[in-house]
C-alpha cells in the first residue's frame, strides 16, 4: 500500500475539521448533501460507493490515531486526494462532543440524486421497491434501508415527510446501506404512490387490519411495499386506494415496529418473487 500522509490535529477548534465538531448537535443532514459516516462498517460502504461512481464521495477522514493501522486497508480504498486527519482520544472526543469509542469518522457528500420520477422510470421490469410514508424516526429509516439491502429491493422511495436517511444515526443503523441502495425522497405520499401505479407497480400497503396476509400475496413483476409511521400507521386515503396486507401475529399485540415489519414483508415478498437463494 502506498504510504498516506496523515495530518495531525492537536486543537479541537482546528478549522480543517470543523465539519466534525459537535456532531450530535449540528448534524450535517440537509446541508448541501454532506453527511457524517461513523464506524468502520459504514466507512467501508462509503469507500465502495465512492469507487462505484454513485454520486457519493468522501471529502475527508478523521481517525483516532491508534486506529490507523487497523483501517489501513480501508484508507487504501479511498482516492489519494482525500485528506486523512488523526487525533489522540481527548482531542477527538472534544471535537465530536462525546466519547467516540469507534474512533472512525468521515465527511461524505451525496450529489443531487435522481428525482423520484426519474428513479421509478429507471427501475427494471421486474422490481421490488420499499416505500416509506411519514417515517420520522431515524432508527426506523435506517432499518428500512438495511432490510431493503438484505432482501434485494431495487430502491427505497420516501415521501417528503420522512427524515433524511443521510442523518448520522440513520446512516449508522443502516450499516451504510443508505450509501449503496438507490433512493429518492420528495413529494407527497399520494403523488409517489400514484407514480408507481402509473408504471405498473402492484402496491401493497402494510396495516394490522390488512385484507390479505403477507404470505398469501401472489406477486406480480413489479411490487411496492408501503410502510407508515409507527402509531398512526398509513393514512386512510392510502389504505382505501391500494391493496392492504397484514402480518399474522399472536393475539394481544396489534402492530410491529417499522423495522421488524419491513423486514418480514420484504423477506416474504422477495421469497415469493424468487429473489432469494438457499
Amino acid at each position: 500500500m502506498t504510504e498516506r500522509t496523515l495530518i495531525a490535529i492537536e486543537d479541537p477548534a482546528d478549522p480543517r475539521i470543523v465539519e466534525f465538531s459537535q456532531i450530535r448537535e449540528r448534524d450535517l443532514t440537509g446541508r448541501a448533501g454532506q453527511f457524517i459516516a461513523e464506524g468502520t462498517v459504514v466507512l467501508r460502504m462509503l469507500a465502495a460507493a465512492n469507487r462505484a461512481g454513485r454520486g457519493i464521495r468522501a471529502e475527508k477522514l478523521l481517525l483516532l490515531r491508534n486506529r490507523v493501522d487497523g483501517v489501513a486497508d480501508l484508507l487504501a480504498a479511498f482516492p489519494g486526494d482525500v485528506p486523512v486527519y488523526v487525533a489522540e482520544a481527548p482531542v477527538l472526543d472534544a471535537i465530536a462532543g462525546f466519547h467516540l469509542h469507534r474512533g472512525v469518522l468521515a465527511l461524505g457528500r451525496r450529489d443531487v440524486g435522481d428525482s423520484t420520477d426519474t428513479l421509478i422510470a429507471a427501475l427494471p421490469q421486474e422490481s421490488l421497491v420499499l416505500v416509506g410514508c411519514g417515517i420520522s424516526n431515524h432508527d426506523n429509516v435506517g432499518a428500512l434501508f438495511r432490510n431493503a439491502a438484505a432482501f434485494g429491493a431495487d430502491a427505497v422511495l420516501l415521501d417528503e415527510t420522512c427524515c433524511d436517511p443521510l442523518y448520522r444515526k440513520a446512516l449508522r443503523v443502516s450499516v451504510g446501506s443508505v450509501l449503496t441502495t438507490p433512493y429518492a425522497r420528495s413529494g407527497s405520499s399520494q403523488a409517489l404512490l400514484g407514480g408507481l401505479s402509473e408504471k405498473g407497480f402492484a402496491i401493497w400497503a402494510l396495516s394490522p387490519a390488512g385484507e390479505v396476509e403477507i404470505g398469501e400475496i401472489v406477486p406480480q413483476a413489479r411490487m411496492a411495499l408501503v410502510m407508515g409511521t409507527e402509531g398512526e400507521g398509513l393514512p386512510k386515503a392510502i389504505l382505501d386506494r391500494f391493496h392492504t396486507a397484514r402480518i399474522a401475529q399472536s393475539p394481544g399485540l396489534d402492530s410491529l415496529n417499522v423495522g421488524t415489519a419491513s423486514g418480514i414483508a420484504l423477506y416474504s415478498m422477495a421469497k415469493a418473487m424468487g429473489r432469494l437463494q438457499g
